[in-house]
C-alpha cells in the first residue's frame, strides 16, 4: 500500500537553528522527534502510529525512545497479560 508523504518546512532563524543541531538532517529529526512526541502526550498519536512516524523498526526500540524522553504508557492488567502471552507464545517457537 502506499502511503502519500506530506513535507514540510520551518522557517528558523539560522542562529537559533546552529543551537538546536549541528546540521540540518539532525534539526529535521529533532522537530520529526518533537512533533511525535506532542501528537503521543496529547493521544492524538498511538504508539504504532508514532512508530511509524519515526521509522522505528521494533516495539522494544520504540519502548527505549519513550522512556529516554521520559513517556510512560499506562497500561493495563490485561495489556500486560497479553504482552505476556505474545511473549512466552514467542519464546516456545
Amino acid at each position: 500500500m502506499m502511503v502519500a508523504i506530506m513535507q514540510l518546512t520551518l522557517e528558523v532563524p539560522e542562529d537559533l537553528a546552529l543551537l538546536l543541531g549541528e546540521n540540518p538532517s539532525a534539526l529535521s529529526r529533532a522537530a520529526l522527534e518533537a512533533l511525535t512526541l506532542e501528537g503521543l502526550r496529547a493521544n492524538k498519536l498511538s504508539v504504532a502510529q508514532a512508530r511509524r512516524m519515526l521509522g522505528i523498526p521494533s516495539r522494544y526500540e520504540m519502548d527505549g525512545f519513550l522512556k529516554a524522553h521520559e513517556i510512560f504508557l499506562s497500561l493495563t492488567i490485561e495489556d500486560i497479560r497479553r504482552d505476556a502471552e505474545v511473549a512466552a507464545a514467542y519464546a516456545s517457537k
